[in-house]
């Protein structure tokens, strides 16, 4: 069962990254896709800068808008995050994110796998918070020039993921940026390669400490109409389900945490079936079915 899930799982990773970087001319001719699709924003962190990229990311579009006193505030932006944080929660970081799914990929090269201690863990989790509030939020909205503009900084300082899937291809493809290339891009390399050493080595440390899409779908968690669900009839404590959560959740005592990504495989290891998942007040495995999928 549990190798099922995880199939499903790399199958509707792989096909989300395709639909979000379906624009091929893009990596062939070195260009930016801006047809009208791109006014539209994908569910995962995917860099507008993409050369495949057809939509737009979430945090590039909330950082432009709040970063321009002519649009003021982006309730189309906001809405969008909050409707799909409402409806899956972080199920969007463990399904649809590309950028989560190079992760994973990254941490499946054989090595040695870490697992950072809980007392290093739980702080360095909070960084994400303060991130999307500063960096995404507040700067943009204060740090306004004299024409009423601001920078995206996130964006521009910190997100790896714009770095590899935007950045090199275009700087690859093109000379005339590769002759403008300074301290910016090298900070960025620096932090492009010290998260996917971090990926090989810890998983998913982008997601877990910095990523503020994350951070958001993390808050909606907790009441997002996609749930997971503990039976306590049909748990027996074995602790099977926390040992191999990837996201060192507390699975029996909160399996909604802002932390779950619902990978699935606490599912994929119980052996009673009583870890279950799906919208609104999903049923609970009956014990009458525990040899079987949901």
């Amino acid at each position: 069962m549990g190798r099922g899930i995880s199939g499903k799982r790399t199958l509707i990773q792989t096909l989300a990254a395709i639909v979000s970087n379906g624009y091929v001319a893009g990596f062939v001719h070195g260009t930016i896709y801006t047809g009208r699709l791109k006014t539209v924003c994908v569910p995962g962190l995917n860099c507008y800068s993409c050369p495949g990229a057809l939509g737009s990311c979430p945090i590039g579009a909330l950082q432009s808008v709040l970063a321009s006193r002519q649009f003021g505030f982006s309730f189309y932006a906001l809405g969008f995050l909050l409707f799909f944080g409402a409806l899956w929660g972080r199920f969007v970081c463990g399904f649809l994110c590309p950028f989560g799914f190079i992760q994973d990929l990254l941490h499946r090269l054989p090595g040695r796998k870490l697992r950072v201690a809980s007392r290093v863990d739980r702080p360095l989790r909070l960084l994400k918070y303060a991130l999307l509030l500063f960096l995404v939020i507040l700067l943009p909205m204060l740090l306004n020039n004299s024409f009423g503009f601001s920078k995206p900084f996130f964006c521009q300082w910190v997100c790896p993921a714009g770095t590899l899937t935007g950045g090199i291809p275009l700087i690859l493809a093109n000379e005339s940026l590769r002759n403008s290339l300074g301290f910016l891009f090298s900070w960025k390399m620096a932090i492009l390669i010290a998260v996917i050493i971090g990926s090989i080595l810890i998983y998913r440390p982008f997601c877990k400490y910095l990523c503020p899409l994350g951070a958001i779908y993390a808050l909606c968690n907790r009441f997002s109409l996609y749930r997971m669900r503990v039976d306590e009839h049909l748990c027996i404590d074995c602790g099977r389900c926390e040992r191999i959560c990837p996201m060192q959740v507390e699975v029996r005592h909160n399996i909604n945490s802002p932390e779950c990504i619902r990978c699935g495989r606490c599912r994929g290891v119980c052996p009673t079936d009583a870890i279950s998942g799906g919208f609104a007040a999903c049923p609970a495995a009956r014990p009458a079915g525990r040899g079987t999928t949901e």
